[in-house]
């Protein structure tokens, strides 16, 4: 993961991602990470993951695709740190969230203080 400005990369990460990391999020609890352009749209300081960023999964065409099928696109896409659950979990498995982009605690204190709400976010496989 790269942090820009413009075209300068500011900070990259390693990362983790849902736990079925292949392919593009289509319907809540598939376990995969959206791809395609979103937007911060939320901060929590008191996340269980240490801190968490929210982007703006599902957007339309998200809930539009999952509606043909009858089914919920999901929500709730975060950045987010590893907490105690993920501190247990990511050593042994380095994509075990349920659809989130994972990170450390003392990473996603970065990510957190760098971003703004409507900072766009591009995430691609």
């Amino acid at each position: 993961m790269h942090l820009l400005s413009g075209q300068t990369v500011l900070k990259s990460y390693d990362f983790g991602l849902g736990n079925q990391p292949v392919g593009h999020k289509q319907f809540e609890g598939d376990g995969k990470t959206p791809e395609g352009l979103y937007f911060v749209d939320r901060f929590n300081p008191r996340s269980r993951y240490h801190l968490s960023v929210g982007i703006s999964y599902p957007n339309e065409q998200d809930k539009a695709y999952a509606a043909q099928f009858g089914r919920d696109a999901g929500g709730d896409i975060m950045f987010h740190g590893r907490g105690p659950e993920g501190r247990k979990l990511a050593p042994k498995n380095r994509d075990w969230t349920a659809g989130c982009i994972a990170l450390t605690d003392d990473e996603i204190e970065d990510v957190y203080a760098m971003l703004q709400l409507r900072t766009p976010v591009m995430i691609y496989a």
